[in-house]
């Protein structure tokens, strides 16, 4: 066979050969403004997800390549991201949820999930929506999209590890530990509104101190992002705390009454 008819022959059969189409990855602009607007919106009513993705997604600007670039350096990020698992697939399964053994990272969360009627698709809804208002999208084939994702299907899960509640001073308290942990400015932009708040309330010194120990928390911790959580599931839950360096109590969320963690802030918190 000739040159001519080798190249022709490529030619056709890279035109006709069913590959996927990718999209190139959106640049992230920082919206400061469209953040603020959702952040009020979000202190109006504290179940609206949809507003807390709006602050994320129009703030994160870089946080999510940086994320993936630092999750490239690690010694398993390369692993992760060549496997690309799609933690929320693994998450809305019951069948997988209901495999765990009792006491266990995955069994913690699963009996959570459910006395509080939640699942990860539902937060993962409530981010797409918020991209759709955006003419963006969260379900890209792309590696830094997967990343984004990733983070977002674990928040609960970090509930878990941190020991933070679902009341208004536990998702602050949580914001502030994955500001800590991530640095994207939408979980700064949430916490400091959310301490601003609580200042100009009875008690609210108290809430405060939680929030800035929780960021002193995410610095100190392990980084989550960069953990394999097919494997940190299985691990009886005080263990997992401790290879995270959580074992120790979150002492100034729980000295704040628990009667007085959605009191203190009003309708403030996430729905997730």
């Amino acid at each position: 066979m000739t040159d001519a008819a080798l190249q022709s022959s490529y030619t056709a059969t890279a035109q006709t050969s069913a590959r996927p189409a990718f999209t190139r990855l959106p640049r992230q602009k920082v919206q400061p403004l469209r953040a603020i607007r959702a952040f009020g919106r979000l202190v109006q009513d504290k179940e609206d997800t949809q507003q807390v993705f709006e602050i994320m997604q129009s703030m994160n600007g870089r946080s999510t390549l940086n994320g993936y670039l630092r999750l490239m350096s690690t010694v398993e990020g390369g692993r992760l991201a060549y496997n690309r698992v799609e933690l929320n697939t693994l998450l809305n399964d019951p069948v997988y949820l209901d495999s765990f053994a009792p006491g266990t990272v995955g069994a913690v969360y699963r009996e959570f999930m459910r006395s509080e009627n939640l699942s990860a698709e539902g937060l993962a809804e409530e981010s797409r929506k918020a991209a759709r208002n955006r003419g963006a999208q969260i379900d890209l084939d792309h590696p830094i999209a997967w990343f984004g994702r990733r983070i977002r299907d674990t928040h609960d899960l970090w509930h878990i590890l941190t020991g933070y509640g679902r009341d208004a001073l536990g998702e602050l308290s949580l914001v502030s530990f994955s500001y800590a942990q991530t640095k994207s400015l939408g979980w700064a932009v949430i916490a400091v509104g959310g301490a601003l708040r609580a200042l100009r309330m009875p008690g609210g010194k108290g809430a405060v101190k939680a929030i800035r120990e929780a960021y002193a928390r995410g610095k100190a911790a392990a980084w989550l992002p960069g953990e394999d959580f097919e494997v940190i599931l299985h691990m009886p839950l005080e263990a997992a705390r401790a290879r995270l360096g959580l074992s120790a109590p979150p002492a100034a969320y729980l000295a704040v009454p628990a009667e007085r963690r959605n009191g203190t802030l009003g309708p403030m918190a996430m729905a997730g």
